[in-house]
């Protein structure tokens, strides 16, 4: 028994054997004797955080930028129950994040007492999991806890989704079994054969095909793949809204972003005109799809995800996109390119003008772009809000955004996130998310995080404000961020010419060792032109629906 790890141990080494490489939580009293084998173990570098829904969106980040699972553990009820926005927009967006909700202990449950923290029954916390977790376990039985872990663990893999784990804290130094790696479930080798030559089929006869990549690419780390499958196959790439960022090393590959009546309309045209649109790990949401000049129409389209593939009317179930896209290639013959008919590719703003003019969104964009080039680029994260549609006209980098569930409080947590397996992000967020939860800056300065934080400062919910302009609840007070940064550990200033702008981004990137917040003032009423075709594009898009 002596040389069996304690329950604790044998999560954490196998949460790190499955893809796991930091947790990030908040302590409380059902699950301090789990911390304290986090900290005093070193099996996972760990990361306190201020409040629940960052320890979420911290995890859901990191998961998405390093290709494995995200940790995020808190306590039982109070600190659970605060997760459950960042977890569900993790399941939205097909994000692995375990989540580890310490819990009263076996003992403690049949006291017949109401426990603290507790809502209902002492179930009731697992039964509202249950709705945005793919799978689930509770570690009571020490017998059956490493099987049960390992189940789940292979579960946020295979699926891409989060799952939750609850351990009652008097289980925490229990001596079991080491949790086993399950084997991967792969594709059946006949289903594959004939999804995959039917596939080759239709791109082979169709004469402007097109691929649209989505964020299951990234999630099951098969960039690399899809992008060299794209060249033997002579096929133009485009990603989603919600897949910008994607494939950011494969330029040759991506054409743009497709953004319906938004969008560039040469990447529009290129979609909507193509004979085939092969959609790559798509999430078929309203957000990548609401502003299509013309429906997808099944007999002109392949869609690749979930572990399902649709061709046309056919449906192949169980069939992991991975495998699909190494079956695709062994099989593929490289075949002559295709005019991708976008011309050069999307001519992003740069070329700032050094100036004392007031500064709108886009000038932000095209600033960001002359830094990029005189500096190189950075990851990024953004909050939902007119900083999302401005990255859109930001060179194409990696980039982690809530752009389906559109949850507000993302984007600082998730540059901590970020930061915290070892890069310097980029950090977009406007000033309605940030009086959410942009106070988290505070704990850069104990980890040494530095991320540049670029925020949108209109006093107002802008986002809100376009679609009903009429309503004075749009207004918001003026908070001056950025002279509360020194009193949270890092550099703030307040920019509001594009001169000052400029100046401010550079000065950024040679400041090292705190975090830096620029705020940038921007006139109320006034968008990024991406968001002003959005929102032109949706409101007739509504307006067609009322008529039909």
């Amino acid at each position: 028994m002596r040389n069996m790890p304690t329950l604790a141990t044998a999560l954490l080494d196998g949460l790190k054997a499955h893809g796991a490489r930091e947790v990030f939580g908040i302590p409380g009293d059902f699950v301090l004797p789990f911390f304290k084998v986090i900290e005093e173990s070193k099996i996972l570098p760990h990361f306190t955080l201020s409040h629940e829904p960052a320890v979420g969106f911290a995890a859901d980040a990191a998961a998405r930028y390093h290709g494995g699972i995200g940790v995020a553990v808190v306590t039982y009820g109070a600190g659970a129950f605060n997760l459950v926005n960042s977890l569900a927009g993790a399941y939205a967006e097909r994000s692995p994040v375990v989540a580890i909700a310490g819990a009263p202990g076996v003992q403690e449950r049949a006291s017949g007492y109401l426990l603290h923290h507790q809502v209902r029954t002492v179930d009731t916390q697992l039964a509202v999991f249950k709705e945005f977790t793919c799978d689930q376990a509770v570690l009571t039985d020490p017998a059956t806890a490493p099987d049960e872990i390992a189940r789940v663990l292979r579960s946020a893999r295979e699926l891409s989704l989060p799952v939750y784990v609850e351990f009652p804290r008097d289980m925490v130094n229990v001596r079991v079994g080491r949790v086993p790696n399950l084997p991967r479930r792969a594709a059946d080798p006949e289903a594959l054969a004939e999804c995959a030559e039917e596939i080759l089929g239709r791109v082979a006869s169709a004469a402007s095909p097109v691929a649209v990549v989505d964020v299951e690419i990234r999630r099951y780390g098969i960039e690399e793949q899809v992008a060299k499958l794209a060249r033997k196959l002579g096929l133009p790439v485009v990603t989603t809204f919600m897949g910008r960022g994607l494939m950011e090393q494969a330029g040759d590959v991506v054409a743009g972003t497709y953004l319906g009546a938004a969008g560039d309309p040469a990447i529009t045209r290129l979609v909507e005109e193509a004979d085939l649109v092969l959609l790559l790990g798509v999430i078929l949401s309203d957000t990548n799809f609401a502003l299509s000049n013309r429906a997808l129409d099944p007999r002109r389209t392949i869609i690749a995800a979930g572990r399902e593939v649709q061709v046309g009317h056919h449906v192949y179930r169980n069939l992991p996109l991975a495998d699909l896209i190494a079956g695709l290639d062994t099989r593929v013959k490289r075949q002559r390119p295709r005019p991708h008919r976008v011309g050069q590719g999307i001519a992003y703003p740069r070329g700032l003008p050094v100036d004392d003019r007031p500064i709108v969104p886009s000038d932000v964009a095209a600033a960001i772009n002359d830094l990029f080039d005189r500096h190189g680029k950075m990851p990024m994260t953004s909050d939902i809000g007119d900083c999302l549609f401005t990255a859109m006209e930001i060179d194409n980098t990696a980039l982690a955004a809530p752009g389906y569930y559109a949850g507000m409080g993302f984007g600082v947590p998730a540059g901590i996130g970020v930061a915290a397996i070892g890069l310097r992000p980029l950090i977009l967020v406007g000033d309605g998310a940030f009086q959410m939860t942009g106070w988290e800056l505070g704990n850069c300065r104990r980890y040494g995080f530095d991320p540049i934080v670029v925020l949108f400062n209109n006093c107002s919910w802008e986002m809100l404000r376009v679609f009903q302009p009429e309503s004075e609840f749009n207004n918001l007070d003026d908070w001056h961020f950025a002279d509360i940064a020194n009193s949270l550990g890092g550099f703030g200033e307040r920019v509001t010419t594009r001169r000052e702008l400029a100046a401010a981004l550079d000065r950024a990137v040679a400041r090292r060792g705190q975090f830096s917040l620029l705020e940038i003032m921007l006139p109320r009423g006034v968008t990024s032109d991406t968001l002003s075709r959005f929102v032109a594009g949706f409101k007739a898009a509504r307006e067609r629906m009322a008529k039909s």
